[in-house]
């Protein structure tokens, strides 16, 4: 095949040139074939020039098009889609070639600089740091960010949640170590900020509000999809990555907050003011900046989760998947929940009936010794109670034997337990006459009832009750045996009695 740039010059040297065949062919060295191809007016028409096939997709391209130009981000399967369900019949490779030639090119969008007055703004934002052990459970570990605007100096907190009151706590804490607080605050579209968005109308988390109105600042959420509006919290995010967090280790998480707040001090307000032509530090700034800070209130604003619970029938709440104990008289009672970073406390009203250290473990059961050891009071009371009922029901004699006993100011549980492994092992009307004999000798005791018992077995000559013992193994315990009919075993006996009387 004879190339563009050789035909060309073959052509220029015979019809400019006038030079013939055989000179050209000697002065390039080619064939005289080569050199009449190129000289063929049917073969030049044609160099370069591609025959155009129709396709199926002519017939959509113009649809493709409009469609682009509304949205220049659609992906060309989703086009490919889209001209299939309105009659194309080829295959998603062409839609591919062909969008690649038409869509159109992005354009970089500029952006102005944002300048802030003294005082005038911060930036706030959570960064995500991977998850922390603690205990049977992972945590993620998340950092509570905020950033002055003008001054550029940062506050940094690490929590174990990204809960609503976490974020509260971390506006608090940020205040009181900025010493003050700006006059706005500029965030994410965060649920703990913003409920609902249509447009400019803004539907803000009312425990957001009530921390606005507290500390006297407006809060303003970014516009969607403007990261570049907090762009000053987005980069020292990352420069808290790269600077502090990068192969740092910490024993926990209260840890880790102490040396994120010494290098705070000692590395990033000592550094040099981003942007700053005179030279001052971050710490320099700050100090100008904080007379246009807003001064704190009186009372920093309550974070604890307030919540309402109540147990179900074991005297237990649960709690951010631990459970923790409460008297056994407030069981199904509702209760108010109030928890910190360190304590949890069960509120009846305004009265505190418990109070836990705080566990970030999952599945575990904190306990205050005084609720079981009263709940197990309360259970033995209740199985005296029961015995000595069953008692009265069952033996006339047992009111007034348990009267007398009383007045001796003995044990009644002791004796009373007692009794009633004496009417399992002889039975209610044996038990009843021993009652009425001791009360007339004056035994008035168990063990005085036990012995009349034995004594009356032995009159009758009866075999001495055997108590059951079974082992420990659970199996065995629950285990339930159905009696056999001994009528087999009558059966028997009066066969052998027949087999006698007939041998004699």
């Amino acid at each position: 095949m004879i190339s563009p740039e050789l035909a060309a010059r073959i052509r220029r040297l015979h019809f400019a040139e006038h030079w013939k065949v055989g000179t050209i062919c000697s002065e390039l060295g080619v064939h005289h074939d080569t050199v009449r191809r190129a000289l063929t007016l049917e073969r030049v028409s044609g160099t370069g020039v591609k025959s155009v096939r129709p396709t199926l997709l002519d017939a959509y391209k113009g649809f493709i098009q409009a469609t682009l130009e509304a949205h220049p981000r659609l992906t060309a399967m989703r086009l490919f889609h889209m001209v299939k369900a309105r009659g194309y019949v080829g295959g998603p490779l062409q839609v591919r070639r062909y969008v690649r030639t038409v869509r159109p090119t992005s354009r970089a969008e500029a952006f102005l600089r944002r300048s802030t007055l003294a005082g005038e703004e911060a930036q706030v934002d959570w960064g995500h740091f991977g998850t922390l052990p603690v205990g049977n459970t992972r945590r993620p570990l998340c950092c509570f960010v905020m950033v002055l605007g003008h001054s550029r100096a940062l506050y940094a907190r690490f929590f174990l949640d990204m809960t609503l009151e976490s974020f509260l706590k971390g506006h608090v804490l940020a205040f009181q170590a900025l010493g003050g607080v700006p006059r706005a605050l500029l965030y994410d579209n965060l649920k703990s900020v913003v409920l609902e968005r249509a447009g400019d109308a803004i539907r803000f988390h009312p425990r957001l509000l009530e921390l606005a109105g507290h500390y006297h600042f407006a809060p303003k959420p970014c516009a969607p999809y403007r990261g570049n509006e907090k762009g000053k919290v987005e980069r020292t995010i990352r420069y808290l990555r790269d600077s502090f967090f990068a192969a740092r280790t910490f024993s926990g998480v209260d840890d880790l907050n102490a040396q994120a707040a010494r290098w705070a001090a000692e590395v990033a307000h000592a550094r040099q003011l981003p942007g700053d032509v005179t030279g001052r530090t971050v710490a320099t700034a700050l100090e100008e900046e904080r007379p246009r800070l807003l001064p704190l209130p009186a009372h920093p604003f309550p974070t604890d989760v307030v919540r309402p619970v109540a147990s179900g029938k074991t005297p237990y709440v649960r709690f951010d998947s631990n459970d923790y104990s409460i008297p056994h008289t407030l069981v199904k009672k509702p209760l108010t929940l109030v928890a910190s970073e360190t304590r949890v406390r069960v509120l009846d009203g305004s009265e505190e009936v418990a109070s836990h250290p705080r566990c970030f473990e999952k599945g575990r059961t904190l306990e205050q010794p005084g609720h079981l050891a009263a709940l197990a009071d309360a259970k033995a009371r209740a199985h005296e109670l029961r015995g000595r009922d069953l008692l009265r029901a069952s033996c006339q004699q047992a009111e007034g034997f348990l009267a007398a006993l009383a007045q001796r100011d003995l044990s009644l549980s002791h004796h009373t337990a007692q009794l009633l492994k004496l009417l399992t092992l002889h039975g209610a009307r044996a038990l009843d006459e021993a009652l009425a004999e001791a009360l007339r000798k004056g035994a008035v005791s168990a063990p005085a009832v036990a012995h009349l018992l034995e004594q009356r077995a032995r009159r009758q000559r009866q075999p001495p009750p055997l108590t059951v013992v079974l082992p420990d193994d659970p199996r065995i315990a629950a285990s339930r045996t159905r009696p056999h009919s001994l009528a087999d075993y009558d059966r028997l006996l009066n066969k052998d009695s027949a087999d006698d009387d007939s041998t004699r």
